[in-house]
């Protein structure tokens, strides 16, 4: 039988025991778990990833966002994220923005609790897994909408080529900015600090309901059937692709993201990538565009096979991602995002501010 020694040569590092007693802070905290173990280590770890990436003026962060994270009163810290210019571009569901709309007009979300479904739509109390979003609050937000549309979206006239969701995002957070000045929310924030906004799936959003409704009664009236003839509404999705490329490619910076969820945001900010390689794969002058580092939080396994479980390793051989050998910084949480992002990004700015003083 072989004898098993310890080899004195490998650089083996050693776990370090939790010790609450000595433990005064969330900084410290992250960085006592980034020296256990399992999920406790990766939060450690994306606590260093993104301290290094909000703080490094060559980075470019990419920032993805998908989940009913405003209706879970998240909404806050992204924007403070956004205010603090630890983030350059976002990319996110309809959805999530349009809760956070209404959460920045001043309206408020409930808890559900013991609810029967059938009696919540009669009252108009849409549910969100443990939470209620009236419906009247949708009504609200459209009436902004309806009141602004040739402003927010001045293609609806005809008078303007169709535009993409990131210029009609830029001018409703302009809207809100002035109308509810005391009530901060993502759009309001991005617009403030020129971040753009991409939504990469539009039409799947109250949002895209609301201009689309609007547009219909601007063009034909409520008098006509609006699904006997649709019109085409005014909105080019390539406009967010071709812009969003173009911000990639003109950047001399290192890139970075921070995604939270899956869904479509995380792939369509990430196949910028690809899309530079299939450009150069066919004769066009484009650089090569790989992210450097990456932090997710998403719960979503791997051994399913959906992309939302897929990992950046995996993005290595899709050419999103540099390797770790040549240098990437990564870190996957396998959690649900409201459990753990507000504890990181508190300990990230305590860190930050302590680096400041």
């Amino acid at each position: 039988m072989e004898k098993r020694t310890f080899d004195r040569g490998d650089t083996l590092k050693p776990l370090e025991t939790i010790d609450l007693d000595k433990i005064t802070s969330f900084t410290e905290m992250l960085e006592a778990m980034g020296q256990t173990a399992f999920t406790g280590r990766q939060l450690g770890r994306a606590f260093d990833i993104l301290t290094e990436m909000f703080t490094d003026t060559e980075t470019l962060v990419v920032m993805t966002l998908s989940g009913a994270l405003t209706v879970a009163k998240q909404g806050k810290i992204i924007s403070d994220l956004i205010d603090r210019k630890c983030i350059d571009i976002i990319v996110s569901t309809g959805a999530l923005l349009t809760h956070g709309l209404i959460e920045g007009m001043g309206v408020q979300h409930f808890m559900a609790e013991n609810l029967d479904d059938h009696s919540a739509y009669l009252k108009g109390y849409n549910r969100v897994y443990d939470t209620i979003e009236l419906e009247t609050s949708f009504q609200s937000l459209e009436a902004v909408i309806s009141k602004n549309i040739e402003r927010l979206f001045p293609a609806i006239t005809g008078r303007q080529p169709p535009e993409g969701s990131a210029a009609f995002c830029r001018r409703l957070g302009e809207l809100f900015l002035e109308q509810y000045p005391e009530d901060k929310n993502i759009l309001s924030s991005a617009a403030k600090a020129d971040v753009p906004v991409y939504i990469p799936a539009f039409t799947d959003s109250e949002l895209c309901i609301d201009v689309a409704l609007q547009y219909i009664k601007h063009q034909q009236g409520v008098e006509k059937d609006p699904l006997a003839s649709p019109p085409l509404l005014p909105f080019n999705p390539m406009t967010d692709l071709l812009d969003y490329a173009q911000r990639i490619g003109k950047t001399t910076k290192k890139m970075s993201i921070f995604t939270l969820g899956g869904g479509v945001p995380r792939n369509w900010a990430q196949q910028v990538a690809p899309l530079f390689d299939i450009m150069r794969q066919n004769g066009f002058e484009v650089p090569r565009r790989a992210f450097q580092n990456g932090v997710r939080i998403c719960p979503e396994p791997v051994h399913w096979g959906g992309l939302s479980g897929c990992t950046y390793l995996e993005g290595v051989s899709w050419g999103k991602f540099i390797d770790t050998a040549k240098g990437g910084k990564y870190a996957e949480i396998y959690a649900e995002v409201t459990a753990v992002f507000p504890l990181l990004i508190k300990a990230i700015f305590e860190k930050i501010d302590a680096m400041k003083s």
